[in-house]
């Protein structure tokens, strides 16, 4: 029985189980990319080109693009003392918070929507105030805005929280030795040595944001993003009128990996 066994342990040392995961795993990267390449070669460049240049095309990418430039700079302004502080920060309240943080991550997109909507629609007390200021928070770029907030922003707390906890405190101890103040010492110290997490987490929350959908279109329907316009094209006159928009946002995708990659701080490595 013995030499069998010996046999037996010198067949699976020989056997190359690296050669055999990368298989297993390259069934999945085909299902990723082969709907993909599928969908860019499905329509002529020219087609797509002229496409885009459709009104409604334009108009729902300078929304998308609006929104989410000043919902990525929200969640930076406050997302980012609340980094540094969870990073700072250590007992059952850190704990708390952060479970707070990441729960937009979790919940369902349709179901972020609808909780927002309790807060801030057209029938509570928030949302007829601000109406009746001129200023609605439901079918409106405003709602837009705060749809993209709710989801994209827990990247920003996560990411840059990662950074900050990631800078070596000696230095920041060393730096407050030195008689800089707590401000000073995150300004010229903590803040450059986290940049590029910090960084790569607003990036991550723009190409979140820019994607949103389901929390959208609960807000606001109107005016349309690019997701939403991809949704009323699809549904509508087909797959092939919600090309155009969906490659631009494929284009946008691609653009934040290059980023992420050139930052050199990708925290989906």
């Amino acid at each position: 029985m013995f030499p069998t066994t010996s046999r037996t342990d010198a067949a699976v040392d020989r056997f190359d189980w690296l050669s055999v995961t990368f298989l297993l795993g390259a069934v999945l990267l085909c299902y990723y990319l082969v709907p993909l390449l599928s969908l860019i070669v499905s329509q002529p460049p020219g087609v797509v080109l002229e496409r885009l240049r459709a009104p409604e095309v334009v108009s729902a990418a300078t929304t998308s693009v609006t929104a989410a430039v000043t919902s990525t700079a929200i969640a930076t302004v406050f997302g980012l003392p609340l980094a540094y502080w969870l990073a700072r920060v250590d007992g059952r309240m850190k704990t708390v918070v952060t479970a707070l943080v990441i729960l937009p991550l979790v919940l369902p997109p349709i179901v972020s929507g609808m909780v927002l909507l309790t807060v801030v629609g057209p029938n509570t007390l928030l949302g007829e105030a601000a109406a009746d200021s001129g200023i609605p928070l439901t079918r409106s770029l405003v709602g837009v805005v705060l749809a993209q907030t709710f989801v994209a922003s827990p990247f920003v707390v996560v990411t840059a929280k990662t950074a900050f906890e990631g800078v070596d405190r000696r230095l920041e101890y060393a730096s407050q030795s030195l008689g800089k103040s707590r401000l000073t010492t995150f300004r010229r110290v903590t803040l450059p040595l986290a940049w590029s997490g910090i960084l790569a987490g607003i990036t991550l929350a723009f190409a979140r944001a820019i994607g949103e959908f389901g929390a959208t279109i609960m807000l606001a329907y109107y005016p349309r993003t690019m997701p939403v316009q991809i949704w009323i094209s699809f549904s509508t006159l087909g797959l092939e009128n919600a090309f155009p928009v969906a490659a631009i946002l494929v284009g946008i995708a691609i653009a934040t990996l290059v980023v992420l990659n050139a930052l050199g701080t990708n925290p989906l490595e």
